[in-house]
């Protein structure tokens, strides 16, 4: 089909940039993507121009970063491409690790693996290594030996980035590096502990596919399931994920990836912008093509943005420009100190609003989330609502966590960390009763419902006996939709709730929600995997779209705030120290992804952009004292960068402190020497 076919009129909206990566036909191909370029509706484009050029849309795999994200390009797809609504669901679309789950299905023989793994969330990985952790005695130590989020942290940043563990401790975890010996023991216990109880962790996924496709006979087998892989974010991937793509396309050179090099910010997730920068070696023959024009900022914030980037050593070159060439330069404002600097951003923030732009089309950014904490302070005492972005996610909620272990018990009874959450929550019943409940049940050839026949203390045999009840209801609906399951489980769950929580109320709901939630699935193991895997970022994100009446401030770190945008967005603490954060400058890798966390922050901005940084800082720790120091301006705002930029001062300067025109004179270093005669 001819890219100019009258039957494809969705062609004439792309700009010609947009239109060649569309419209490339076979080999791999490169979209280097600028901020607010169009990938998104480049990616999905490309899905329909595939699908209208015969490809079968269960041949074509999507990968991205979030579930909602695949989502909405096939859903743009699908209309583009003039299908029924059937095509959404052929279209091998989702994250990294969904679709190694459901491939992992498919070949959990060839993997090793039984059929009915469960995946444990970042939560239940690190409890699990917790108790293997006090198996191997190790939190008897004499000197504190790391905790489990710590040991978790480091096993995950040898997993996903492919580095030794020796490297890891010096460079990313020195004061551990003393445990070296012991925390190769661990994760060797851990390893075990999860074959034998046949779970897997979030970096499991990536592994057991990445090995699998490393095998030429299963790459084969595996990559002829697909004619085309597109993938979003590519910046944001790790050398695991790096290896599964080269292994996926290692018959078949049919791929597109799509990033910014420029907001690769993500190191702390062992993702590594090398995967972009080197991926015209990785794929010989590689096309490339970049997306410079931008659809979201006016052209002087522009102007700014480029002069930010273009101080990075190594980068796809490339300047965004707008069609929108008029607007209010960026203002680079100085404060006295961070009160000061919460007085400017609540000016701003109103003075904006009365202009006509609501709170939720206005952003706060800041490198660290305790950078907010006087803004927050001073946003409450003026009334002014605020949401701020990077908090706990949903299902880090103790109450959800609890009615998902049922679920995930039911589904693999050898999940030991599951039952462990569940037992405790009957009354009388701790961690050692809660141990030989298990074994009970593992003797009983994981039975669920032979929980209730566990000879349990006096005042756990009612909770006992009710659950054992609930398992065995539970075991006999296996393989039906979740919803009624999660009724069930509510039911028997509500009491505990009341007793175990504070604001009963408002956690029921958010249960509830999640019973709505399950009534869209068709299993319960589609369901545990989605909220796995992809779950919500907090209960807010359950609760609808808000009433037209409210109205609230963002304050977002800039990692939260990627992918982002608003009218109106103010960065504060632009100081060095700050930005960059001074426990990130001390290798050239790590000023380069700081100098891509400014540049984030001021492309998330449409119309209006500030960046403001706080002169003096006050030490907290010295009470009501006045020790301070002075900061400096980020050094990424250079002086030719600072010339693009309006300039407001805002410190109080003491008129006491300017010049008289008094003529006498006092000659004061002649009597301190004379004192010495």
């Amino acid at each position: 089909m001819s890219p100019d076919s009258p039957d494809l009129p969705w062609l004439a909206e792309l700009n010609p940039d947009q239109r060649k990566a569309v419209t490339h036909e076979d080999g791999p191909i490169l979209v280097v993507a600028g901020a607010g370029s169009g990938k998104t509706k480049t990616l999905a484009c490309r899905v329909a121009w595939l699908i209208a050029n015969g490809i079968d849309p269960a041949r074509i795999l999507l990968l991205t970063f979030t579930r909602r994200a695949s989502e909405e390009m096939v859903k743009r797809a699908t209309a583009m491409a003039s299908q029924n609504g059937a095509l959404a669901g052929k279209v091998w679309g989702g994250t990294f690790h969904s679709t190694a789950n459901r491939l992992l299905r498919i070949y959990a023989k060839a993997a090793g693996l039984d059929n009915d793994f469960t995946v444990m969330d970042e939560a239940d990985s690190a409890d699990l290594l917790n108790v293997v952790r006090h198996d191997l005695d190790l939190a008897s130590k004499d000197k504190r030996f790391p905790k489990k989020a710590t040991c978790l942290a480091i096993y995950s940043r040898c997993v996903n980035g492919a580095e030794d563990l020796e490297l890891v401790l010096r460079r990313f975890f020195p004061w551990c590096a003393m445990w070296q010996t012991e925390l190769k023991s661990l994760f060797k216990a851990y390893v075990s502990k999860k074959l034998e109880r046949g779970v897997l962790d979030f970096d499991d996924l990536l592994i057991y596919w990445e090995q699998l496709v490393s095998d030429d006979g299963m790459a084969a087998e595996i990559g002829k399931r697909f004619d085309h892989v597109l993938v979003d974010e590519y910046q944001d991937t790790n050398p695991v994920q790096s290896r599964i793509l080269a292994g996926m396309r290692k018959f078949n050179k049919n791929i597109m990836v799509v990033g910014d090099d420029a907001q690769s910010i993500y190191s702390f997730r062992a993702a590594t912008v090398r995967n972009m920068l080197d991926f015209p070696k990785q794929f010989p023959g590689t096309t490339i093509v970049t997306l410079s024009q931008n659809y979201r900022s006016v052209m002087p914030i522009l102007e700014s943005t480029n002069l930010v980037i273009a101080q990075s050593k190594e980068r796809f070159t490339k300047d965004l420009w707008s069609t929108r060439a008029t607007g209010q330069r960026p203002k680079l404002v100085i404060c006295e100190d961070e009160a000061n600097q919460d007085e400017f951003v609540i000016k701003t923030v109103l003075e904006h609003y009365e202009q006509g732009i609501p709170l939720r089309k206005q952003a706060v950014l800041f490198r660290t989330g305790h950078h907010s904490d006087s803004l927050e302070i001073a946003l409450t005492r003026k009334n002014i609502a605020y949401h701020k972005y990077g908090g706990l996610r949903f299902l880090e909620a103790a109450h959800v966590k609890d009615l998902v272990s049922f679920l995930r018990v039911i589904e693999n009874p050898r999940d030991e960390i599951a039952w462990f959450r569940i037992l405790q929550l009957i009354d009388g019943i701790g961690p050692a009763v809660a141990s030989r409940a298990i074994e009970h049940v593992r003797v009983n050839h994981n039975v669920p419902g032979s929980i209730g026949q566990f000879a349990a203390p006096a005042a756990a045999r009612e909770g006992i006996a009710g659950l054992g009840k609930l398992m065995e209801t539970l075991s006999a609906t296996r393989g039906k939709t979740p919803a009624p399951d999660v009724e069930c489980i509510r039911k028997f769950y509500d009491p505990l709730l009341e007793k175990r929580y504070d604001n009963p109320g408002v956690r029921r709901r958010d249960l509830e929600n999640l019973e709505r939630i399950a009534a869209g699935y068709r299993s319960r193991r589609s369901f545990l995997t989605d909220l796995t895997l992809d779950p919500p970022t907090s209960t807010s994100d359950l609760a609808g779209a808000p009433f037209r009446e409210e109205d609230w401030l963002v304050l977002s770190t800039v990692h939260s705030a990627k992918g982002c945008e608003w009218d109106v967005v103010i960065i504060i603490h632009a100081a060095d120290g700050c930005m960059p954060s001074d426990m990130a400058t001390g290798s050239a890798e790590e000023i380069e992804e700081e100098l891509r966390l400014m540049y984030v922050a001021m492309t998330r901005a449409r119309d209006f952009l500030y960046v403001a940084w706080p002169l003096r800082y006050y030490h907290k720790w010295h009470g009501l004292g006045d020790a301070h120091s002075y900061a400096q301006r980020s050094r990424f705002l250079t002086e030719k960068v600072c010339a693009t930029f309006d300039h407001l001062d805002l410190c109080r300067h003491d008129p006491d402190d300017s010049a008289t025109d008094f003529r006498g004179r006092v000659n004061i270093a002649s009597r301190i020497k004379s004192r010495w005669d």
